[in-house]
Formats: structure tokens, C-alpha cells, sequence
């Protein structure tokens, strides 16, 4: 029974995360907020979303947190 509770989460997780990844580019802000770094140059173009990786971190750390208190 552990086995098959571990690949209904897996799938749930991967249905999840694959609803964000294609409503991600309707949401504007998502990417851009301050403090991600960008760097373009002539040859070079540098994007690290240091805070938009922040934000979903604590995000997902919350929900998380949450449902382990069930």
C-alpha cells in the first residue's frame, strides 16, 4: 500500500506542477519582480529570478508546512 500512496502523490505533484508551468506566462509580474537579476550584453543575456524563486520557495514551504499539520 506504500508503494502505490507514493506514485498517487507522484502523480498528483506532476499534474500540479504541470498546470503552473502552463499558466505560469499568464501571470505578468511572475519572473520580473525586483531583485531578479538580468544581464544583457552584446553576446550575453544572464537571467537568474533570485526573488521569484524566493517567493515560490516560501510559498511552497507554507503549503507544505500546512499540510503536514493535518
Amino acid at each position: 500500500m506504500g508503494l502505490a500512496k507514493t506514485f498517487i502523490m507522484l502523480g498528483i505533484a506532476f499534474i500540479l506542477i504541470g498546470g503552473m508551468l502552463s499558466f505560469a506566462g499568464r501571470i505578468p509580474w511572475l519572473g520580473r519582480l525586483p531583485g531578479d537579476i538580468v544581464i544583457k550584453k552584446e553576446n550575453l543575456s544572464f537571467y537568474f529570478p533570485l526573488t521569484t524563486c524566493l517567493l515560490l520557495s516560501a510559498l511552497l514551504s507554507f503549503v507544505l508546512f500546512l499540510w503536514r499539520q493535518r
